[in-house]
């Protein structure tokens, strides 16, 4: 494993460990959140152990870690000299390492039913948003670690919101959709090109399949192709597809050039 990348998953199992410590200390014990079988449209199965209770919104989680391990290997472009390398590779493994920890915990939230572990689990959800937005604006402003850390903070602290009011995670992961769908159009119109927009349009698509297919699980599942397969199942599947042109859009936009104000490249 190149030291970019082990040096990467230090960091994101660092932060995840640090989030699982501050959870477990009581600071959300007032956050609302959804815990019991009954908030899926997924019929628990009795005859299975808890952690395939709800077999497909089970074994879904294991595509994150497939997709993380699939970005982990993948190698990184720049267009640059070996410092630049080392920095693409940086922000790609990140994110991957990301996707390796929020699976199994999606999952224990799943198998358990307990409230840290949904905490956590849409604790986590906030800084995978922002990774794409610092990732762009490190693509748009140079090499800042300071505000990669600044952006994950920041990030982190909103989910604070969620003492404030039982809809207070919803607001934070909303303005956290606003920010990322924002600033990729913005980086785009600086730097992408026909592929990244292609990516980019597939992504945002993504993100409204796993918003509304989440929200309308129990509604959905009055149709016969929603009744085994369920809307929360779907929904991750659109969550993965998201995280997957995610990767795609942000690595294709490693390989741009730059454009000047005039159009022209360079």
């Amino acid at each position: 494993m190149k030291a970019e990348s082990g040096r990467a998953l230090l960091h994101v199992a660092v932060a995840s460990g640090l989030c699982v410590a501050t959870v477990r200390s009581g600071v959300f014990e007032g956050v609302s959140v959804q815990v019991g079988y009954e908030h899926y449209a997924e019929a628990p199965l009795a005859s299975l152990p808890a952690f395939l209770a709800m077999p497909f919104n089970s074994l879904i989680n294991l595509a994150y870690v497939l997709l993380g391990m699939y970005w982990l290997q993948s190698e990184a472009c720049a267009p640059g000299g070996p410092a630049e390398l080392q920095r693409a590779r940086y922000l790609k493994d990140v994110f991957a390492g990301m996707a390796l920890v929020y699976g199994p915990v999606q999952w224990l939230r799943i198998g358990t039913q307990t409230r840290p572990a949904a905490v956590l689990d849409q604790w986590l959800t906030l800084p995978i948003f922002a990774w794409p937005v610092a990732w762009c604006l490190c693509l748009d402003w140079g090499w800042k670690p300071g505000l990669l850390l600044a952006v994950e903070g920041l990030s982190l602290c909103s989910y604070g919101l969620a003492l404030l009011h039982p809809c207070g995670f919803e607001l934070a992961l909303g303005v956290h959709i606003a920010a990322v769908v924002g600033q990729a159009l913005c980086t785009q119109g600086c730097r992408g090109g026909t592929s990244s927009a292609k990516y980019l349009a597939l992504g945002v698509l993504s993100c409204l399949g796993f918003v509304v297919l989440k929200l309308c699980d129990h509604q959905l599942a009055q149709w016969r192709l929603f009744q085994r397969l369920t809307g929360h199942f779907w929904s991750k599947v659109c969550d993965v597809l998201q995280f997957h042109f995610a990767f795609l859009f942000l690595t294709n936009l490693n390989t741009c050039q730059r454009r000047r104000p005039n159009g022209k490249m360079y």
